[in-house]
């Protein structure tokens, strides 16, 4: 597996892996998940939860970090700041696509 400056990896079999792609092909899967594409998805998902965890009244997860973290929300389920994180990510996005 090998690593281009943009974050994107290139898995033998799979091809280049972005994280939407990855999330694409982790949703679609049946079964168990490639472990490839399961370490590459969990490598942002450590950097996500240690930034809500570091900054648990001020962290905004961008769209992609969203997408990721949202992947895997069973795991933190009734967690209180994962909940805190979810809901200030979706006031964030309906405030500024002018919804009340």
């Amino acid at each position: 597996m090998s690593t281009s400056a943009a974050g994107a990896k290139h898995v033998d079999g799979i091809g280049t892996l972005t994280y939407q792609r990855a999330l694409d092909i982790a949703r679609n899967t049946e079964g168990d998940l490639n472990v490839s594409i399961s370490n590459y998805l969990e490598d942002p998902l450590a950097i996500i939860w240690t930034r809500i965890c570091t900054e648990p009244t001020t962290c905004l997860l961008t769209k992609a970090e969203f997408a990721v973290f949202n992947f895997f929300v069973q795991r933190f389920e009734g967690n209180a700041l994962a909940i805190e994180a979810i809901t200030r990510y979706w006031w964030t996005v309906t405030s500024e696509s002018g919804d009340d």
